[in-house]
């Protein structure tokens, strides 16, 4: 009867190899790396957000397109000119185009005063939440401070 020897080596397993995301990769000290995601990632995130709410105003208020068209008629309302020559009928005319284009303006610079407005408070908005971002962390260091001291 023979007995196998075994060696007193610890066998490899799935349990204790290293994977090939860890397979060379430096530990990294947490404290570095809530810095980097506190202040780099987080940031970079937080600007992709605010530029979205500032590309759906431009696309909800269609502020280009209300700049390009301006002065067009109100809802296309345009009559055409008579044939022959009747100056009574084409003032009458002259003034109807001319009062659907203002009518139009008055419209579009409302919408696009009130564009601006709601731009203006995304961009106070963002401003503000990346301030408070950034400085959560001393806030909350000198809140803690505060409390712990008295």
């Amino acid at each position: 009867m023979e007995i196998s020897k075994k060696s007193a080596l610890p066998q490899a397993s799935a349990f204790n190899k290293p994977s090939a995301g860890q397979a060379g990769v430096a530990k990294e000290n947490i404290i570095v790396a809530w810095c980097v995601w506190h202040f780099y990632e987080m940031p970079k995130f937080l600007l992709s957000v605010w530029e979205n709410y500032i590309s759906f105003a431009l696309y909800f208020f269609s502020l280009p397109l209300l700049l390009a068209t301006l002065f067009s008629p109100w809802k296309k309302y345009s009559w055409n000119y008579p044939r022959g020559f009747n100056i009574a009928e084409y003032f009458n005319i002259l003034f109807s185009n001319l009062f659907s284009r203002i009518i139009g303006a008055v419209c579009r610079l409302v919408l696009i005063l009130f564009g601006i407005i709601v731009l203006v408070f995304i961009l106070l908005a963002g401003i503000m939440v990346m301030a408070f971002w950034l400085l959560l962390p001393f806030i909350a260091a000198g809140l803690a401070t505060y409390f712990f001291v008295n």
